[in-house]
């Protein structure tokens, strides 16, 4: 069973950060990709960042790139989503989610996390 597990939500002022994290079992890190969605009330549910299962480079959605940073600890099974500048904009339920490859279509993804909030007033 696939389980993934996500920390570190909270409530931050604009311009602040937070870190959230992801952890699962070895089993499951070694055979999944994985990645962060979101879903801010009213919207659908999009693509923040992921890497793909063997490396390579990593992906990130327009409105997050060069303030958010996407990684891995291996030696720990977990993900991190570091998220800087942080916007009221990017309030918003942030998800951790594996697949055999991460799509953009949430309908895609098989397994998510319970899922964190994040909330940035202004």
């Amino acid at each position: 069973q696939v389980q993934l597990v996500e920390s570190g939500g909270g409530s931050v002022q604009a311009g602040g950060s937070l870190r959230l994290s992801c952890a699962t079992s070895e089993r499951t890190f070694r055979a999944y990709a994985m990645g962060w969605f979101r879903q801010a009330p009213g919207k659908e549910r999009e693509l923040v960042a992921t890497i793909p299962r063997y490396g390579g480079n990593t992906y990130y959605a327009d409105s997050v790139k060069g303030r958010f940073t996407y990684f891995r600890d291996v030696t720990k099974s977990t993900v991190y989503l570091q998220m800087d500048s942080l916007r009221p904009e990017d309030t918003a339920i942030y998800y951790c989610a594996a697949a055999g490859v991460i799509s953009s279509t949430p309908q895609h993804i098989p397994y998510w996390g319970r899922g964190t909030q994040v909330t940035v007033s202004s």
